[in-house]
């Protein structure tokens, strides 16, 4: 058998907040763990759309970013943006 060859293999402390809320069209389903890894940004987990995206405040003043990353129209995505904006 082959060797495995690891480009990194590491065990890290998170919070994970898992958090539930209804917009004008959808409901979200969300778990967001914060973690030093991604340079203070958040992996935010869509539970419902099978979707996630690693996200920070520039990542929400990018605009078209939510939709692409979450397949939203602009509406739901804008909902999303704002709640994000609170937490992050």
């Amino acid at each position: 058998m082959q060797e495995r060859y690891f480009l990194y293999d590491d065990t890290e402390d998170t919070k994970t907040r898992f958090v539930s809320f209804v917009g004008d069209n959808q409901r979200f389903d969300l778990a967001i763990v914060k973690t030093d890894r991604h340079y203070g940004k958040h992996l935010v987990l869509d539970l419902q759309g099978s979707r996630f995206a690693i996200i920070g405040e520039d990542d929400l003043k990018e605009e078209g970013y939510l939709e692409y990353a979450f397949q939203l129209n602009e509406e739901d995505a804008e909902e999303l943006r704002s709640f994000l904006l609170e937490l992050i």
